[in-house]
């Protein structure tokens, strides 16, 4: 059985829970998502919960203050994608291909990851991306420009959207 170890940290929006395998980060959850509850899953779907002083956490630690502070656009870390399969681990992989201050639409991210007429799936994939903010689906909105939805609230994709300098 796998260890999935966790914790908590603090930013600007929000309570974070970080999750991490032996393989990598598997989880980064919003409080509003109800940590209870993602760790039940974690446990049903990954692994023993433990929450410990693991070197992968402290790393995903220290790279989200550096992004929330400014310092850093991108994550180098490595990921555990046993929460995704198939087309959604396909879409959530492209991702980080969204640069830093920019945004795509879910129709842009359908043609880009090959299958242009899926553009609701890739609003599955993103709603269900178990990495916010490390794979970065804030980045992508509707059509029309408007944000859509977001695991952690329109609030969350605003603040990071703003922070990145994206917001118009």
């Amino acid at each position: 059985m796998t260890t999935v170890a966790h914790c908590t940290v603090q930013s600007p929006v929000g309570s974070l829970l970080l999750a991490a395998t032996d393989q990598g980060l598997v989880r980064v959850a919003f409080e509003m998502e109800g940590f209870d509850v993602v760790l039940a899953e974690l446990a049903a779907r990954v692994g023993t919960c433990v929450a410990a002083d693991e070197p992968m956490l402290a790393a995903a630690a220290a790279q989200l203050d550096e992004y929330f502070a400014g310092t850093r656009t991108g994550f180098d870390l490595p990921l555990d994608h046993a929460l995704s399969s198939g087309f959604r681990l396909q879409v959530q992989q492209a991702l980080p291909g969204i640069e830093y201050g920019t945004t795509l639409t879910y129709k842009e991210l359908a043609e880009l990851v090959g299958r242009p007429t899926a553009v609701r799936a890739v609003g599955t994939a993103c709603s269900t991306n178990p990495l916010p903010v490390v794979l970065p689906c804030h980045r992508v909105l509707r059509s029309d420009g408007s944000l859509g939805g977001y695991l952690g609230g329109l609030d969350a994709k605003r603040a990071l959207l703003g922070l990145e300098g994206a917001l118009g």
